[in-house]
């Protein structure tokens, strides 16, 4: 294995898949695409920014393997994971007859491995998936799991299911082309794992949070990986989100509704976990559940890196009104996801809506 190459096993059973990280790993990966399956066709799926990137790069391997490549493109951003989409790809796929033995590569960040790994399951009821995750996003959290999906009007992700992929290949060099705005966005993601991990990992992100804004290698690497091994030991004791694996939804109950509210277009999806750990934090704090020197730490790093800490005033009650169309949701109770310290996090349920409320006007005039 190469030198700086890290592979984390999923264990899974029969389900059981590789995570490869590492620089510069896709020659060597796709020449071991032949123990995925014995299909020549590849149908890859991306989008048309990504595949500006690296589309012709990852064309030209599999070529150089004797594979005959197609490519699916959708437009970058959260409104492209759509049931229209979804069905839009399945019908060219069945135009052109694939096997049931075609691997299925998802080239890009979170929307395209969501969207990709959704058709993969229901195409003739389930084909070879490979992420290759190609933002900070989509390597440290959602091209890890198995969860796949499309949104619906009425709220994120609310059409999905389970299919794990058969290998996650994520190639740290395709982070060298994210925008600082998407890089950020993933470190939102990162913190929400330092938050359920504990304090160890936590000083780490805070004695290199330099190194990190600034994508030092050795740095990126420990950071990516030590993400993927939280969630691969979550992932591995609750595979279909039964109970434990509900703790992954930190920050994300406010911040999918506040994604809604502003019809996926305002915020990319970490910008919006940001500002939902950050409501988690504060109100987690209104109920004395939490240190308030421990929230300060936390709010501390994240102005470091940038990340946003509020939304507009404006959008309070539409927040409000689409918390109950969260998927935690139980007997028409919101369950939040709240942290206690770093390290510890604790559903909660049966907050009143008041509460919730006042905290949300609190931190909607942050400045």
């Amino acid at each position: 294995m190469k030198e700086g190459l890290r592979k984390i096993e999923i264990d899974l059973g029969e389900r059981s898949y590789s995570i490869y990280l590492g620089y510069d790993l896709l020659p060597q990966r796709i020449a071991d695409l032949a123990g995925f399956s014995r299909e020549k066709e590849v149908f890859i799926i991306s989008d048309t920014q990504v595949n500006s990137f690296y589309g012709k790069r990852l064309e030209d391997l599999l070529l150089q393997q004797g594979y005959q490549p197609s490519f699916y493109l959708i437009k970058p951003g959260e409104e492209a994971k759509t049931w229209d989409n979804a069905e839009k790809i399945l019908d060219v796929m069945l135009t052109k007859n694939l096997s049931r033995k075609v691997p299925l590569l998802a080239l890009g960040g979170g929307v395209v491995g969501d969207l990709a790994g959704f058709v993969a399951a229901l195409y003739k009821r389930g084909i070879p998936f490979i992420q290759i995750p190609t933002t900070l996003l989509a390597q440290v959290d959602s091209s890890v799991g198995g969860k796949v999906a499309v949104n619906h009007s009425r709220g994120k992700n609310l059409l999905g299911t389970f299919y794990q992929p058969r290998a996650v290949w994520a190639d740290l060099m395709t982070l060298e082309t994210l925008s600082m705005r998407e890089w950020r966005a993933g470190l939102a993601e990162v913190l929400k794992y330092a938050l359920l991990d504990g304090r160890e990992f936590f000083l780490f992100l805070q004695e290199n949070a330099e190194a990190i804004l600034e994508k030092k290698p050795a740095v990126i690497l420990s950071m990516i990986e030590q993400c993927i091994l939280i969630k691969a030991e979550i992932v591995q004791k609750d595979e279909r989100d039964e109970g434990l694996r509900n703790i992954l939804n930190l920050g994300h109950t406010f911040g999918h509704a506040l994604e809604k509210a502003t019809n996926f277009q305002k915020y990319r999806h970490g910008e919006a976990v940001a500002v939902g750990l950050v409501a988690a934090l504060k109100l987690a704090e209104a109920l004395q559940m939490i240190n308030s020197v421990v929230v300060a730490e936390v709010l501390c790093l994240m102005q470091k890196w940038g990340l946003p800490f509020s939304f507009s005033s404006a959008l309070v009650d539409d927040v409000l009104r689409f918390l109950p169309a969260d998927k935690k949701v139980e007997n028409q109770e919101v369950h939040f996801i709240l942290p206690m310290g770093i390290g510890e996090v604790v559903a909660k349920k049966g907050i009143p809506m008041e509460i919730v409320g006042d905290v949300l006007k609190q931190i909607s005039d942050i400045v």
